[in-house]
Parts: structure tokens; sequence; C-alpha cells
């Protein structure tokens, strides 16, 4: 499929654009997640990594330093850092979540067990840290480092957050930015730290990735209530785990006395019965929830775009344009 073809999705010709490298990144990932020692590694991640997933991180990667005239190699070492720690979350986030879907297939502790998964999380980290230091950048190793950190401060802080009625879009936010958007706007920076951009054009980067991931996961909170099958889950999953998501956020803020009542029994007490999940989808509507999420998803990616003027103009700042539209484009 052709660049300019119309029907290619924005990560699709970004993938095109990218195909040598991402090519590269590839045969880094296989080559890194192999253990002499111990076979289950390369199995549970495999299994993770060749699920089907669009690389959308580590192709930010990569577009991000190629936008910059960056003309060396260290940007596929940091492309599959970063596949490495969002493979490494996952396995973690499955254990945590006791998920037992991922991309529309078993989960690698349900297949294996929950150790497995944890451990070989462990492992890529560990894999993921080796590679951003052969880059020799202490700047690069300071930000996916401190963006690893911040995955787990935001994963954490969603344990005590999830199912206390009190939580508000401020501490919401704190979550996305954590366990989502850090990630997305670490890759984005570093690609522009490797090929010496300008700070303007960091921050930029690093501005772009953020909104991007706030955008996403706002998404995939409205999806899990419009369209599971989308995200690879069931439709009203995060209110069956009772994790307070940014609807129920806003219909818990609307709720009336009895209507409190009903979410203090499903998500803080986690008593829940047969019509509970119509129920909250009838509240989230009566009180405009989805319609307001779905705006506040739409200006995350309007700030990302923005954030794309101080890149240079060419195929690759139109291809992250439309990136941000896609994201956001299924509840458009």
């Amino acid at each position: 499929m052709g660049l300019d073809a119309p029907t290619a999705k924005p990560h699709e010709r970004l993938a095109t654009a990218l195909a040598t490298e991402l090519t590269a990144v590839d045969a880094l990932i296989r080559q890194r997640m192999s253990s002499e020692h111990a076979p289950r590694i390369p199995e549970v991640t495999a299994h993770l990594i060749e699920a089907g997933g669009k690389r959308v991180r580590p192709m930010l990667t990569l577009a991000a330093a190629r936008m910059c005239g960056y003309e060396g190699e260290d940007h596929t070492k940091l492309a599959a850092t970063v596949e490495f720690i969002h493979t490494a979350t996952l396995l973690h986030d499955d254990v945590v979540d006791e998920s037992d879907r991922r991309r529309g297939r078993p989960t690698a502790n349900l297949l294996w067990d929950n150790k497995s998964s944890v451990l070989v999380g462990d492992y890529l980290f560990a894999r993921s840290f080796q590679l951003m230091v052969e880059t020799g950048s202490l700047r690069v190793l300071d930000i996916l480092a401190n963006a690893s950190a911040t995955i787990s401060e935001g994963e954490v802080l969603q344990l005590t957050a999830a199912q206390n009625l009190s939580t508000g879009p401020e501490t919401y936010l704190k979550v996305v930015r954590g366990k989502t958007a850090a990630l997305f706007s670490a890759a984005a920076e570093v690609g522009g730290v490797i090929a010496g951009a300008p700070e303007p054009l960091v921050r930029a980067l690093w501005t772009y990735g953020d909104a991007l991931g706030i955008a996403f996961q706002m998404v995939d909170d409205l999806l899990d209530w419009t369209d599971g099958d989308t995200i690879g889950k069931n439709t009203g999953d995060d209110f069956r785990e009772r994790k307070l998501t940014l609807p129920m956020i806003h219909a818990v803020a609307a709720a009336s006395i009895e209507e409190r009542t009903f979410w203090t029994r499903t998500i803080e007490k986690g008593d829940q019965r047969e019509g509970d999940v119509a129920r909250a989808r009838e509240l989230l509507e009566r009180h405009g929830a989805l319609e307001e999420v779905r705006k506040e998803a739409l200006g995350w990616a309007d700030r990302a775009k923005d954030a794309l003027r101080e890149a240079p103009e060419g195929e690759l700042r139109d291809m992250l344009h439309d990136l941000a539209d896609y994201v956001v484009a299924r509840i458009s």
C-alpha cells in the first residue's frame, strides 16, 4: 500500500515510511528478548509482542528522530527500548487487573501464570535499560528512567483512586499522565533529543506525545462503554473491575442521592448485580458523561496537533498530525 493510498490509516502510513527502521527494531527486539537459560522468557514475550500491536510508541521515537534530521542508528535502540517498557507494563497490568484478554487474545498470565508474567516483565525492564544505556546519552537515560518510574507511580495511584468516589478529574489526569501518556511523551521526546533538536522542538515533541497519550486513554475509557470489542474487551469491563474512569467520574459528580448510593454499592463496596452495567450506562447517558469525555478527548487531540507547529514541515509531520485525528476518529 503506497503512502498516498487514501485507505491507509495514519499508523499504517507511518509504518510504511519507517519500514527499514521498524525492521531493524523488530530484529533487535527478537535478539534482546532471547534467553539462553530461560526459554519461557521469549515464549511469553513473543505471545504479546507478536499479537498484532500497532507499534505506535516506537514509531513515535523513529518518526521524531527522522523528522528532526537524525541520520544515525541509535533511534532504533530507543524504539526497541520503548516497546520493551510498554510490553513489560502490559504484562504487569494484566496481573494487577486479573485480565484474561489482551488484544483479543488470552493474556500471558492466563496461558502461563502470574509469576511468569511478573518475572518476564521485570526481565524486559532490565533489557530496556541495557538498550538505552548503549546510546551513551545521559539525558535519554534520564527521560526514559523517569518515564518508567512515572508509569509505576500512575498504576499505584490508580489502585487507591479507582474505587474512591471522591476521585475527581484532576486525579484521573494524574493517573492517565502516569500509566499511559508518560511513555507516549518520552517516546517522542527522546527521538528529538537523540537527533540534537533545538529545545523548543524537543518540548513540542513531549507536548505532542503527552496530549496524544491522554486522548488515547480517554478514547479507550469511552469505548469501554460504547464499543468494547474494538479494544479487545467486553463492554462495561471497567465498571465490572470497579475502575472509576472519567465517564463514571463525571456521572458520580452529577449524581443524585439515590444514584450515588448505586455507585457506592457497585464501585466502592463491589456489590454488583444483574442489570447494574445497563443501569450504569443509563446514568452516564442521563448526565451527558459520555459526550463530555468525547469533547475532552477531541480537545487533547487538538493540543497534540497544535504542538506539531514547531516541527519541520514534511510528510512525517503530516502523518503525526493525522495520527492524532485517527486516535479520536472512532468517537468523532
